[in-house]
């Protein structure tokens, strides 16, 4: 799935957090950030989300302790390969239901980007059981769908100038100091921010 709306792929990852607990699955969950775009290959990336994921195991499998052991003795602990965590990521989810949620996948450098959507197509391909969720801005459907073809489902969601206006007068209601706000400036502010944006 590809979205829009920061609010709306939050609530799918707590929704699905919510259904996962007492079921044999795992959600693992990466939220790009766009002030740290080096520090954010596909290969950290994916580690992070296997980090998550065998956190969650009451035994880490004796493959992926024995992967680790290797590179720790590694001249300065070097770090496991992407093709060796694909492959991690593509045994464990023999064995349960994966989801592996990407939010804001429109902050990822562009040259990053192709690699980690190859890499999660290599993890589907041989885990059918696995299910990602992507969360970005529009402009990236184009490589999602290139990378991802026939395995992604769209769906786009943009407010409505409704939704803006709740929003906003919920965010004014938190204001907290007191006599600030009138009904003449907290009109005066939605007006000016509905201006601004495209619905």
């Amino acid at each position: 799935m590809l979205l829009r709306s920061r609010d709306a792929s939050s609530l799918v990852i707590d929704t699905l957090c919510d259904w996962a607990v007492g079921r044999n699955a795992s959600v693992a969950c990466f939220y790009f950030d766009f002030a740290a775009p080096k520090e954010q290959s596909p290969a950290t990336i994916l580690s992070s989300l296997l980090r998550q994921i065998v956190g969650a195991f009451e035994e880490v499998p004796a493959k992926i302790v024995q992967a680790f052991r290797d590179h720790k003795k590694a001249t300065g602990g070097r770090r496991l390969g992407l093709s060796q965590v694909i492959e991690m990521l593509q045994d464990i989810s023999s064995s349960r239901r994966i989801f592996i949620c990407i939010d804001a996948l429109d902050e990822c450098m562009t040259e990053y980007r192709a690699e980690l959507l190859d890499s999660l197509e290599h993890i589907l391909r041989k885990s059918p059981s696995t299910r990602i969720f992507l969360a970005g801005r529009f402009h990236v459907r184009d490589d999602v769908g290139e990378h991802l073809a026939g395995k992604v489902v769209a769906v786009f969601i943009t407010p409505t100038k409704g939704d803006i206006i709740r929003f906003l007068r919920a965010k004014l209601k938190e204001d907290t100091t007191k006599g600030a706000m009138d009904a003449s400036l907290e009109k005066d502010i939605i007006k000016s921010i509905l201006e601004t944006v495209s619905v």
